[in-house]
């Protein structure tokens, strides 16, 4: 299959103060969640200005991914388009088919595999084509990535220094907790991500030597009585304080490839708050962002379908992911979701 272009899929996020409410509008359209839970999230992209950070890094990544490009003779543009605010997939799509690109690849900026990670992109996309009218550009989504050694080694490399940020005395105590965003239990029934999120963490901790590391869950948005994939980060770090005064914490935002407005609030206001109020020696370790070996791995997967003979890189018990997703992958929740600030 001969492709010319690659497109960017990402969540979006408001950058100035009058867009959060429109912005979460569009998060929450269609979905039954009170007024005054948007409201609550709204104050999460105030205490910062009103300006999410999803947007910059996005634009660094695609700097990035036209230099490593250039220097390896990939002849590809890059566009770029988001779920919830500007640049938004249809007015992408519109522009790709303008410019007369016939097919694409996608990169969506998941490492997991789920409804709101994977195919709830696949459709945004369909939505996109259909909106572009015509004959739209044909878009094919990369496979997702979280057992891939660009993902595992960069994440690996900076939970290593954060450890080393940690007091001298705590280190050789510490524990990573690995993060990643909640999500209810009738959408995890119906994809591998609690499963994929457990065999990276299990790779990292491997690579750097380390045992009795977990995974924990943030960022949690629906209703109390709609149970959701837990335990939740604040409640593991109350029971490390309940193992051992001494011991220290590092959080490794496991489920996100950018540090967007859930790691900068969830993590390093909330929790660093409550780690903070607990005496429990606390610091946050990086996510991939524009590493170099991250955006070698976009190359590679992007290289690995246009080949006619594919190196298809996987790491550990399980082998790369399929490239396209059949019909019972990741399925829909059975109701409403709720919101989360994940822009």
């Amino acid at each position: 299959m001969r492709y010319d272009a690659l497109l960017l899929v990402s969540f979006g996020g408001p950058e100035a103060t009058p867009d959060v409410l429109p912005f979460l509008e569009n998060v929450l359209r269609g979905k039954n969640v009170p007024r005054e839970r948007m409201l609550t999230v709204a104050e999460h992209y105030h205490h910062f200005g009103g300006r999410s950070p999803i947007n910059d890094q996005n634009r660094a990544l695609i700097t990035a991914l036209r230099r490593e490009f250039d220097q390896h003779g990939l002849a590809l543009p890059i566009y770029w388009g988001n779920r919830n605010w500007h640049p938004m997939l249809p007015d992408t799509l519109k522009e790709m088919k303008r410019d007369g690109v016939k097919s694409a690849l996608a990169f969506v900026t998941s490492a997991f595999s789920s409804y709101s990670g994977c195919r709830q992109y696949r459709e945004n996309i369909a939505n996109a084509q259909e909106s572009a009218g015509g004959q739209p550009p044909l878009v094919d989504k990369l496979r997702v990535f979280y057992n891939h050694p660009g993902f595992i080694e960069p994440m690996a490399e900076h939970i290593k220094e954060a450890l080393h940020r940690l007091p001298e005395e705590v280190q050789s105590s510490a524990t990573v907790l690995y993060t990643a965003h909640s999500i209810p239990l009738s959408m995890a029934q119906g994809c591998r991500y609690q499963q994929q999120l457990e065999e990276a963490a299990r790779l990292i901790s491997e690579k750097l030597g380390r045992r009795g590391d977990r995974v924990v869950f943030q960022s949690r948005s629906g209703p109390a009585s709609q149970p959701w994939l837990e335990p939740d980060v604040l409640d593991a770090i109350r029971a490390i304080k309940g193992e051992s005064a001494a011991r220290g914490v590092v959080l490794a935002p496991l489920g996100f490839v950018s540090d967007h407005m859930e790691v900068l609030y969830d993590l390093d206001i909330e929790a660093r708050r409550l780690c903070d109020s607990l005496q429990v020696p606390m610091v946050r370790a990086k996510t991939v962002g524009t590493h170099p070996r991250f955006v070698r791995m976009i190359r590679e997967l992007i290289e690995e379908r246009i080949s006619a003979a594919p190196v298809r890189l996987a790491l550990g018990k399980y082998e790369a992911n399929h490239d396209i997703c059949p019909a019972d992958c990741c399925l829909p929740p059975q109701r409403a979701v709720g919101i989360s600030s994940r822009g």
